[in-house]
């Protein structure tokens, strides 16, 4: 049963290193922006695609499709605008270029949500921002935050209730080490490619 949770993906990136949009950027015949629908569809009761570019998205009929609220504000932004457009009191946040989540991960951290406004997996190398679980009850801060043109999610972290996923927790969900990967250079996505074919 879906839960009563919405799925964000962030697609509003300048996308400068890869010279297109990494959405539609395809890992054995499959574009990023599928492998990940395909697991949001499976879990929540509402996705949205916050986008510059939403005539990109034409062909998502069932997705909510929306730009950002406020123009130039990166992905603190992105989050603000697709929480002001959610119509459940949480929701999933990722990235348009993460080919590796694990949908049973996502749900671990969607237990986690009874008391808390925010849930980001923690890990050495700092939070996993664009990969966490946000509450409406975060729109207030954020929005001081980018008045204030501070722009650094983790900023958001000291004002409101946050749990940490740790290292512990993850490594049964993430063995091969990918869950987080990003594609942000031609050589990302060629070495993700040899990793699955």
């Amino acid at each position: 049963m879906k839960k009563a949770f919405t799925g964000i993906i962030l697609s509003g990136g300048k996308n400068s290193r890869m010279g297109v949009n990494k959405a539609f950027l395809e890992i054995n015949g499959k574009r990023l922006i599928d492998i990940i629908l395909d697991i949001y569809k499976s879990i929540f009761t509402e996705i949205i695609i916050v986008t510059n570019d939403p005539l990109s998205y034409t062909e998502f009929s069932d997705i909510i499709i929306v730009t950002d609220i406020y123009k130039g504000k990166g992905p603190l932004g992105g989050i603000y605008t697709g929480l002001f457009y959610s119509h459940n009191n949480y929701a999933f946040v990722c990235a348009c270029d993460m080919p590796s989540m694990n949908r049973d991960f996502i749900l671990y951290m969607i237990e986690k949500t009874d008391k808390h406004d925010i849930i980001v997996p923690a890990l050495s190398v700092g939070f996993q921002t664009l990969h966490a679980i946000y509450s409406r009850r975060c729109l207030p801060a954020i929005k001081k935050m980018i008045f204030s043109d501070k722009l650094k999610i983790s900023g958001l972290f000291k004002d409101m209730r946050m749990l940490k996923i740790t290292e512990e927790e993850i490594k049964s969900y993430d063995k091969d080490e990918r869950l987080f990967l990003n594609i942000n250079t031609p050589y990302d996505l060629k070495k993700q490619q040899e990793k699955i074919s």
